[in-house]
């Protein structure tokens, strides 16, 4: 299952990237986000490892971020590998003669098991979720609203 989601935002490259790549802000975008802990590679940087949980439905999910590639303010390619799920994500920021950026997120899911005929059955959840995430963090980095406060 492979989709893409565009989104533009009213703040500067240096804005987006600021508020998008700190690990402190992801309790306010991402809803469900429970923890991250650095595992290996220099910390948020192309080759590092960390394990994420997020809480989804009362239950803990652990994944293992893996980051592939990062010519930020550009780009990021990261790999989220779950139980029976992977998950690799290409992220653009394209600056507009505006000002603006447009955030593209590219998104390839690899499932087994009991999770294959779920992501067969109902593709649009997880469509849903990310499409959620981008919303929410337009949202946290132009108006400085929390899904903390949501939940």
């Amino acid at each position: 299952m492979e989709y893409t989601h565009k989104i533009e935002i009213d703040l500067s490259p240096d804005q987006v990237i600021a508020n998008f790549d700190n690990e402190e802000n992801l309790k306010h975008w991402q809803k469900g986000f429970v923890s991250m802990e650095h595992l290996s590679g220099e910390k948020g940087e192309a080759g590092s490892t960390a394990k994420l949980t997020h809480n989804m439905r009362n239950r803990d999910i652990e994944m293992i971020e893996t980051i592939i590639s990062k010519d930020l303010p550009e780009a990021l390619h990261i790999t989220f590998d779950a139980k029976n799920v992977r998950n690799i994500q290409e992220h653009h920021f394209e600056e507009l003669p505006n000002g603006r950026r447009v955030w593209s997120s590219k998104n390839k899911f690899k499932l087994g098991g009991l999770i294959k005929s779920i992501g067969f059955l109902t593709p649009g959840a997880f469509k849903k979720q990310s499409i959620s995430y981008i919303r929410d963090f337009k949202a946290f980095a132009e108006e400085g609203k929390s899904v903390i406060l949501d939940s």
